[in-house]
């Protein structure tokens, strides 16, 4: 049977899916990426699952790898008042590159990750599909290229994370009694601010309304996020959210909740997964973040190698850094990082 190297991160679903696997026939080994933010308890548990199932274990040390390729742009980005998704890249350099080379290093083809998602061949191309579990996690994969499909298993594609904690807790697995974190792994509790303080310097700058009026100050840009509301300090017969950061010039924009809402958006960086590159319009489902709802939208290709993306409804909070990802059915097309807003009549920065 077939071998495969098993990422497993002390959770409880990278321990299923080794699980999963292993009852299916595979000759599976783990491993653990060790970088900033995993905890020393986390290598206890994978290595405690590892054991259990009778398995190689190892230990692959990308600290320097995730502080180059994941940290530095998630701190570039902030400087530049966008709010980026670490995971996302995370998963396309550190999970399913430097991880795959290990493996192919070990004489391993195939990798198997615990993300509830699915791959499947179709003619020539792999095809990455949403899973059936209601918090699904293809948006994160949206960045995979058929070579990196070509060589993973989703075991979880299939499940829910309720039957998944079901047959942890069944065979008794370590991770079935741990709780899942939901805070980017290298910012503690979640304190952006915090976090933030170690690499800018505060600098306060004005807050304007969108009609261009100073009405207040900010403690540094990088404190806010688009569509947040607590934090700004400023009375108003209705509560004021951030519409629009301007990093280079130290500025806060704000509006009241209707502003909030924006329909369309041009995106970057793409990567498509059926077709290299999108030449026609398309009518598809859109998530512009991962909490967002899958909603109507049209794709059509933008100057320099960009697509405008148009929702049928307005979303809330469309917010550069983010990831926008395009569905037909339950196939991931692909996506790209959101870069510009529509504010008010155009599409500006």
């Amino acid at each position: 049977m077939e071998k495969i190297l098993v990422a497993m991160s002390g959770g409880v679903d990278s321990s299923t899916a080794a699980v999963i696997l292993r009852e299916k026939g595979y000759d599976i080994e783990g491993a653990i990426m060790v970088f900033e933010g995993v905890h020393p308890e986390a290598i206890d548990y994978a290595a405690e699952a590892a054991q259990q199932l009778d398995i190689p274990f190892y230990q692959f040390n990308f600290t320097k790898e995730f502080q180059n390729k994941i940290i530095n742009n998630f701190i570039k980005e902030y400087k530049c008042g966008r709010t980026p998704n670490p995971c996302v890249l995370c998963n396309k350099h550190i999970k399913f590159d430097l991880f795959m080379k290990k493996a192919k290093g070990m004489g391993i083809n195939k990798i198997a990750t615990g993300h509830y998602a699915r791959v499947k061949k179709q003619n020539e191309n792999y095809l990455l599909k949403r899973g059936i579990d209601k918090n699904e996690q293809s948006y994160f994969l949206y960045r995979l290229n058929q070579k990196q499909l070509s060589k993973t298993v989703l075991p979880l594609g299939l499940y829910t994370k309720r039957k998944v904690r079901k047959l942890a807790r069944k065979i008794n697995l370590p991770a079935a009694r741990r709780k899942k974190s939901h805070d980017i792994c290298f910012v503690p509790d979640g304190n952006y601010a915090s976090y933030f303080k170690n690499f800018f310097r505060m600098t306060p700058g004005p807050i304007i309304d969108k009609n261009g009026k100073v009405i207040g100050k900010h403690t540094g840009t990088f404190s806010y996020t688009y569509g947040q509301r607590r934090g700004i300090g400023i009375s108003h017969k209705q509560p004021y959210y951030v519409i629009k950061i301007n990093a280079e010039n130290n500025v806060v924009y704000v509006g009241e909740k209707k502003d909030v809402y924006k329909s369309q958006l041009i995106a970057g960086d793409l990567n498509f997964i059926p077709f290299d590159k999108l030449n026609k319009k398309l009518e598809v489902m859109a998530k512009p973040r991962y909490v967002s709802p899958l909603s109507r939208a049209t794709i059509e290709p933008f100057k320099n190698n960009k697509v405008k993306v148009t929702f049928e409804k307005p979303q809330w909070a469309l917010t550069p850094g983010q990831s926008v990802v395009f569905y037909r059915d339950d196939i991931v097309l692909g996506g790209g990082i959101i870069e510009q807003l529509e504010m008010g009549s155009g599409l500006e920065i």
